[in-house]
């Protein structure tokens, strides 16, 4: 990555906007309310407060590098473009009948999620390619174009095109494309060929059309952010974060914008495992909870796990299966709307539920005084005495305690017969054992242990609620680093430079041919290092490859890396050992006299990693100055508990906080259970662990 003397990392959340700037590898931050309206209004007044803390112009920065959750709430929340899809004739319904599996075999009630567009904004067109890329009926000009006057009359803002098997001929998606933009220049077309160039044709369409649903959203916000800058004397080049944990420019962001769906949420992936790095941790589990959404990320060996399908917005108790397939390359996470303005709501089986639906920045919870009228999680931590009111977002958000409780009373506590504190009790409670439960699910599903990981929590909302949640997943740390209110914002300034370009072609190893495996991962290297040549021109470029093989017959793949070497010079008998190797760490053993296949070829290029020294912890031996106590409810034991309040900035060095306190600072506040003491470590980080226990 080329040097820099001054850096801005910022993130966008539902709630707020997160800036934070290097100068010299000193940091300085701050948090701002989103405005929703015009995003950018945030980080330019974000960027003036975090410049006159570390004393520089802004015509001064080198390079801003950005992630947004925008994308991703805009798909949570159904906010994007008037968008089309348009099909090959008999495939109109395919995001609709999705897989056809179900997530839940024995619910005989059971509701799949509705697709993003409904029929009557799917069109079909002739045409056919069969699954060796071989056009099998020629795609009829005039009829693209009958399809297309449809669409026109109709007013969408945006078209998705997804044919069947373009992947491995997308002549036809090309002709398609060339139509729409010769009849509707200022209408935003994405073709699944470029979008996604995989096999599947349920995941690849759902990804098309994504990414044209959020495709004018995010290039007008792209298109302003850059004009507001040079107005403000910045001219310096604007990166964006992508979901698999690398940056790249704001063009190809503004092309591929479904890319950016993961972007805040893999800035934070990034921000954990530089933490595990300098603590020697092999087992993170990366917690991330903001205003309006949680995310919670496997590290293992200080490198996230990455996948090339997610899930947005799981609607059934975390279900795999039950949310929205994103067919990208993509750090492996899952996200729910849980946050800080997550609202709460009592059901017609009289059960609180907390979220999806968020109060957002505009009006917020009720504790914010801007005409919200349902209770947030916010408002439910303030009750409980998570949060001091007049020291909220260091100072410059007032929080009406009395809104919070009349809020909390009328939509919880009147229809269960509870106090305001009880109904604050039930949604705190609420809100953290669907995390705790989404955290299980997810390493079950990874065939993993919780209770041999760390936590690293980040994020407005996440140490407010972290310790609770080890208590209910039984994780002995946790690890708050600095910086934690604004995590991902960090986390873009640690990042590679990086792009992966994939592609489905079949192939059994009975056909290997080596020639052609040669070519095609030479053409995926040339193109995913020219991406990343268009952000950084100077460092050396690094190629991780992949391919996902399995057993004939079987239906899901499993990703095998290779080196470079073994990439380069393909060998049959490599590809099986390795195959056969993964398979068998995963499975327990091989399966005898099965052909194997390849379905998918992947490379990443990716600048070198920054070099991160170990750390030497402390034991933790003195205690902690208070500077004031307040009523702190323990969930734990359900009641109120006399909590020491500490600064962290003046904790010393391997100083010793006992549970139950409250660790303060401008960003957010950790809360330490009764359960928990909290050591300030060298670094900074406030080391969470069992009470009376030893480093």
């Amino acid at each position: 990555m080329a040097a820099t003397s001054i850096r801005l990392g910022v993130d966008i959340g539902g709630t707020f906007t997160d800036v934070v700037l290097e100068k010299d590898g000193e940091l300085f931050s701050t948090k701002v309310l989103t405005t929703y309206v015009a995003p950018e209004n945030a980080i330019i007044d974000g960027m003036y407060q975090v410049c006159a803390k570390a004393d520089v112009d802004p015509s001064q920065i080198d390079q801003i590098i950005h992630g947004t959750t925008l994308a991703t709430n805009a798909l949570i929340e159904r906010r994007g473009a008037k968008t089309a899809l348009i099909t090959t004739e008999g495939f109109r319904d395919v995001i609709e009948m999705r897989t056809e599996s179900r997530f839940e075999q024995y619910d005989l009630n059971l509701n799949l999620p509705d697709p993003l567009l409904p029929r009557h904004m799917r069109f079909t067109i002739g045409g056919r390619v069969d699954a060796n890329g071989a056009v099998l009926i020629d795609i009829d000009r005039a009829e693209v174009e009958a399809v297309v006057d449809q669409i026109a009359k109709a007013g969408f803002e945006s078209v998705a095109v997804g044919l069947i098997h373009s992947y491995l001929n997308p002549t036809h998606e090309q002709l398609v494309r060339e139509v729409l933009a010769e009849k509707l220049p200022d209408v935003a077309i994405s073709i699944s060929s470029e979008v996604s160039p995989q096999m599947r044709e349920y995941e690849r369409f759902n990804t098309v059309v994504a990414n044209a649903y959020i495709k004018p959203l995010m290039a007008s916000y792209l298109g302003r952010l850059e004009d507001r800058l040079k107005a403000e004397g910045v001219s310096c080049r604007i990166f964006l974060m992508h979901s698999g944990g690398g940056i790249i420019s704001i063009q190809n962001a503004a092309d591929f914008p479904v890319r950016l769906v993961e972007s805040g949420p893999a800035g934070g992936a990034v921000f954990a495992a530089h933490i595990a790095a300098r603590y020697g941790l092999d087992k993170v589990l990366s917690f991330d909870m903001g205003g309006t959404t949680a995310k919670i990320c496997l590290i293992k060996n200080q490198t996230p796990k990455t996948s090339r399908v997610f899930e947005v917005a799981r609607t059934y108790r975390f279900k795999k299966g039950s949310g929205m397939p994103i067919s990208i390359p993509v750090i492996d996470m899952v996200e729910i709307g849980a946050g800080g303005g997550s609202l709460a709501h009592v059901d017609a089986m009289r059960q609180i539920r907390v979220g999806p639906e968020s109060a957002g920045s505009e009006p917020g919870p009720a504790c914010y005084g801007r005409g919200g009228e349902r209770p947030g999680v916010t408002d439910a931590d303030l009750v409980l005495g998570k949060l001091d009111p007049d020291n909220f977002a260091g100072g410059s958000i007032k929080l009406h305690p009395e809104a919070s409780k009349a809020a909390l009373n009328r939509n919880v506590g009147e229809k269960l017969d509870m106090d305001a504190v009880e109904a604050a009790f039930g949604v705190a409670e609420v809100v953290d054992e669907n995390m705790a439960n989404a955290a299980r699910v997810h390493a079950v599903e990874n065939g993993e242990d919780l209770s041999e990981y760390t936590m690293i929590a980040f994020g407005g909302a996440a140490p407010l609620h972290a310790g609770r949640l080890c208590e209910k997943l039984g994780v002995d740390r946790l690890l708050v680093p600095p910086g934690a209110g604004v995590g991902s914002a960090i986390g873009f300034l640690r990042a590679p430079f990086s792009f992966e370009a994939n592609r489905s072609v079949y192939m059994k190893l009975s056909d290997f041919d080596a020639e052609r495996i040669k070519s095609l991962l030479g053409d995926l290297k040339a193109e995913a290092t020219g991406f990343v040549r268009t952000c950084d021109e100077v460092s050396p470029i690094l190629s991780e490859f992949k391919v996902y093989m399995r057993y004939t017959g079987q239906g899901w793949e499993i990703p095998i890396d290779l080196t470079e070497a073994q990439a380069m010079a393909p060998d049959a008998a490599t590809f099986e050992a390795r195959f056969i190797e993964d398979y068998s760490k995963l499975f327990g053993r091989p399966v005898e006299g099965m052909d194997i296949e390849i379905t998918v070829w992947s490379v990443n290029a990716t600048t070198p990693p920054e070099t991160v020294p170990r750390m030497v912890e402390t034991a933790g031996l003195e205690a902690a100055t208070t500077t004031g106590s307040r009523q702190l409810f323990d969930a734990g034991s359900a009641k109120y508990l006399e909590a020491g309040i500490v600064n962290r900035f003046e904790m010393p060095l391997g100083a010793r906080a006992t549970g139950p306190a409250a660790v303060v600072e401008d960003e957010t506040t950790i809360i330490v259970p009764a359960s928990r003491d909290a050591i300030r470590q060298p670094d900074g980080c406030i080391d969470v662990i069992i009470k009376g226990a030893a480093q």
